[in-house]
Formats: structure tokens, C-alpha cells, sequence
């Protein structure tokens, strides 16, 4: 039997994640296996081969969403304005956060697999709302105090569900958080013109 080669291999590897994303956003993280291999289109013996536990597949699929939500910042930098980007990018963001519905409480066990999540989320996604900030603020659009950090931060607690009010409510106070950014934005000075002698 062929083998299949290291990017059939990887379009596999993507397809089950893809999949498991999927089926954790619908049913949560303790959903079936053979749910997430009939998505992905394969057989449960091969989700097992890839993440002997289930939170190794939880944790693979969390950092392949961190690196997505990592790769949008430089495109959304060079196809919209400064603060058009940021906004974007915290949208982006909340999104990562609200869809993985258990997934938070999972990332709380004592489970080895989720030790180093913590720190690859803020290695990754900090430097790239940084620079989406310093941008805004070098373009008189943003104030220029404002930690990427307590931003993250400030933005993952408005996105914890309140399930009387639905997922409108996160949105809503995202928007609010951003327009909050632009108070005590410092205008660009324009260069002073050369007066002829």
C-alpha cells in the first residue's frame, strides 16, 4: 500500500483539525471522536493516531487557531488603514475566543498537553496586536498607552458567554472597547512647512 506523502499527510492533518474545530464550536470539546473523523473524513483509528489523547487534538487545534488569528494581522495592516486593521483584528480575535465553546475550561486541567498553551497564546498574539496598536497610534488614530497585553485580556472577558443576552452581546461590547480606543488619541502634527527666505 502507498504511503501517502508529507503534503497529502498535512492536507489530512489539516482536514482533521478543520474538523475538530468545527465539532467542538457545535457539540463542545467532550464530542465523539467518530464525529470528528466522519467530518474529517477519516477513520477514528487515525485521529488517535495523530493525538493519542484527546487533549492533545484540543491543544493542536487551539494553537493552529492562534496561529491563523496571528497570520491575519500583517494582511489586514497592509489592506485597510491602521485602525480599520486593529478593529478587525480584535473582530478576529473575540471570534477565536467565542466559538470554542469548553474549550477554557479545558485548558484548565493539569494536563501536560495544556501547559505550554498560555504561553505560545501570548508569544504569538501579543507582538501582532502590538504592532496593529503602535500603528494606530503613530497615525493619530488610537491613544498610545494602551497595553496589547491587558487589551487581549480586556477583550477574552468580553467575550465569556451570557447566555441570556446571545452572542450579539460580545460583539456589541468588542465595539464598544475599540471605540474606546480612539479617546485621548494624540493628533499626527503635520511637518511645518519651509517658509522661503
Amino acid at each position: 500500500m502507498k504511503r501517502p506523502n508529507r503534503a497529502d499527510a498535512q492536507r489530512n492533518l489539516d482536514s482533521l483539525l478543520e474538523a475538530a474545530k468545527a465539532v467542538f464550536a457545535e457539540s463542545g470539546v467532550d464530542a465523539p471522536v467518530r464525529e470528528i473523523a466522519a467530518r474529517a473524513g477519516v477513520g477514528v483509528a487515525t485521529v488517535y493516531r495523530h493525538f493519542p489523547q484527546r487533549s492533545e487534538l484540543i491543544a493542536a487545534v487551539y494553537r493552529r487557531e492562534i496561529d491563523a488569528c496571528a497570520a491575519a494581522a500583517p494582511a489586514l495592516a497592509r489592506e485597510h488603514e491602521p485602525f480599520e486593521a486593529l478593529a478587525r483584528w480584535l473582530h478576529r480575535f473575540s471570534s477565536l475566543i467565542a466559538t470554542k465553546r469548553g474549550l477554557a475550561a479545558s485548558l484548565n486541567a493539569e494536563d501536560p498537553a495544556y501547559q505550554a498553551l498560555p504561553a505560545y497564546f501570548r508569544q504569538h498574539l501579543e507582538p501582532v496586536l502590538k504592532s496593529l496598536l503602535d500603528a494606530a497610534a503613530a497615525a493619530g488614530q488610537v491613544r498610545d498607552d494602551v497595553d496589547a497585553y491587558e487589551l487581549l485580556r480586556g477583550v477574552g472577558n468580553l467575550c465569556v458567554p451570557v447566555a441570556e443576552l446571545g452572542p450579539g452581546y460580545s460583539r456589541r461590547m468588542v465595539d464598544l472597547l475599540i471605540d474606546g480606543l480612539r479617546y485621548g488619541a494624540r493628533p499626527v502634527r503635520a511637518p511645518a512647512s519651509r517658509v522661503p527666505r
